[in-house]
């Protein structure tokens, strides 16, 4: 009884401060209520019954409040201490994703006219495609929105109606039901060297032809969670483009696809089928997960990516999705086909690409996760813990790979992971003295050290909040110093200085 009354008397500021706790972690209501589930059924706060304690309606029982204790994991005397915790309890607005924003003066260079003469000119001297600048915009365009797109995604809960996982034949059927006619090809893998001058297999998968008809290699009978995608992305196209006849086709491989346009000017056909594919591609993996369902399947499994299969698609996707569903905004992705190549990026915290450009590069980071991966034989997925200097400063990331195989026999690395250091302010942590007494630790211990104990305790907390498992596992091993630029090494000595360099795993 004595607890009962304590409670109630220090209540005053309760509902606020488990109010601002939830939003400070990006989770709904229901999102609060399923972790509470998770912990203890028995006390676990509805979400009608959240509702009220928010607004101060309701006081929870020490019970309940014990498991919201637990999600957040915070002691229960600091949601009883009787003090509004005030400005360290806003909500902050995260980052979209990219490079810092930076004032460009004077204001007339950036007028659009300048720019028509300048753009064209600046791609013939880089070197860079109208394609990849469309690309580039596109990507640019999706970490400033940190991967949330509303309409594409009510436009594939609509088709699918948030059934998951969908079968080969219900997409077919929703192809049919479109009006597209299925008709099916022959065609092999070649190989191709790829713009790195390393060998390769391409092969064809997927077409639209006007007015109606979408052919499908054969090949993807064998590889049902690609027919799905690739079902997916021009149903996607369908939908959104009403079967307009523009290009639509499909590869999978190594090798840089050339259907378009390869000249520096920015031609307006490729931004077109750029952002369309793009669409319809987001729209794919909103269509095979859709956001509530594949949510809590996440929630459930700890964010492994062998939820995929539960699901029903492939790693890929399953991966990008996370991106865009997660209460956590500060992911990145990284799909790599060889060391020095990366096939797709998503940057939504702004994480610095291992490289000026996504195409070539001479002097990759060999630490980077997504690399070390090619060296490993035998390990579905590994997860690692990495301090890289931002701006001037080391932040704390951690990501989990997995390598694959694509439909043409391709190897290839995926990589999800987040940036810590959000996660760590938001539960009041010096994010900026942990990191840089991570990297003092690391750059004293030839580049990996392990983490100390307070650090550790630190990111467990976090991982726990986060609910997301391989950052808790990524502590068992060594924390890794990587780079952007191998010229830039931070290790001493440099990886390329060292005698006999390599890359190891």
């Amino acid at each position: 009884m004595k607890i009962n009354k304590s409670l109630l008397r220090k209540s005053h500021f309760l509902g606020t401060k488990i109010r601002n706790l939830r939003k400070r972690n990006n989770l709904t209501m229901e999102d609060l209520s399923t972790r509470c589930i998770r912990v203890n059924p028995e006390y676990a706060p509805s979400v009608s019954y959240l509702s009220m304690i928010e607004r101060g309606k309701r006081t929870p029982g020490i019970e309940m409040l014990e498991v919201i204790a637990e999600v957040f994991q915070k002691d229960l005397d600091w949601f009883l201490d009787g003090e509004d915790a005030g400005e360290d309890l806003t909500p902050q607005k995260g980052s979209r994703g990219g490079i810092s924003g930076m004032a460009l003066e004077p204001g007339f260079l950036f007028s659009n006219d300048i720019l028509q003469i300048a753009i064209p000119e600046m791609l013939s001297q880089t070197g860079t495609s109208g394609k990849q600048f469309a690309q580039l915009l596109i990507r640019a365009h999706q970490e400033h929105n940190q991967n949330h797109f509303p309409e594409l995604e009510r436009a594939a809960e609509e088709v699918g109606q948030k059934r998951m996982p969908l079968s080969v034949d219900e997409l077919l059927a929703i192809a049919k039901r479109l009006g597209l006619k299925i008709s099916w090809f022959d065609a092999a893998p070649k190989e191709l060297l790829d713009e790195l001058g390393v060998l390769s297999k391409n092969v064809s998968t997927s077409f639209f032809s006007p007015p109606n008809t979408l052919h499908l290699n054969s090949l993807l009978q064998a590889f049902p969670t690609r027919l799905k995608y690739e079902l997916a992305v021009h149903i996607g196209h369908a939908v959104l483009h009403n079967k307009d006849g523009v290009k639509s086709s499909m590869t999978v491989g190594g090798a840089h696809d050339d259907e378009l346009s390869s000249s520096s000017a920015v031609q307006p056909q490729d931004i077109l089928h750029a952002w369309r594919d793009f669409e319809s591609s987001f729209f794919a993996g909103a269509l095979l997960c859709p956001k509530l369902p594949f949510r809590q399947l996440l929630d459930r499994s700890g964010y492994e990516i062998s939820s995929h299969q539960q699901a029903g698609v492939s790693a890929s996707v399953a991966m990008r999705r996370m991106t865009a569903v997660s209460p956590y905004t500060h992911w990145h992705y990284f799909d790599a086909y060889t060391p020095g190549k990366l096939k797709a990026v998503y940057r939504g915290n702004g994480i610095p690409l291992p490289w000026g450009n996504m195409r070539q590069v001479e002097d990759p980071c060999q630490h980077w996760a997504v690399f070390r991966m090619f060296d490993v034989e035998g390990v579905a997925s590994s997860a690692q813990l990495s301090l890289l200097d931002v701006n001037g400063a080391p932040r704390i990331y951690c990501c989990e790979s997995t390598k694959v195989a694509d439909l043409a026999g391709n190897a290839h690395v995926l990589c999800a992971g987040i940036d810590l250091n959000p996660a760590l302010l938001a539960q009041g942590v010096d994010a900026d003295s942990m990191a840089a007494e991570l990297k003092q630790l690391c750059v004293g211990s030839s580049g990996g050290a392990k983490v100390p104990k307070t650090i550790q305790t630190a990111l467990t907390s976090v991982a726990n909040i986060l609910n997301i498992n391989w950052v808790a596992r990524s502590l068992q091993k060594p924390a890794q110093l990587i780079c952007a630029r191998g010229n830039s090494c931070p290790r001493k000595p440099s990886c390329y200085q060292c005698e006999g360099y390599s890359r190891t795993a």
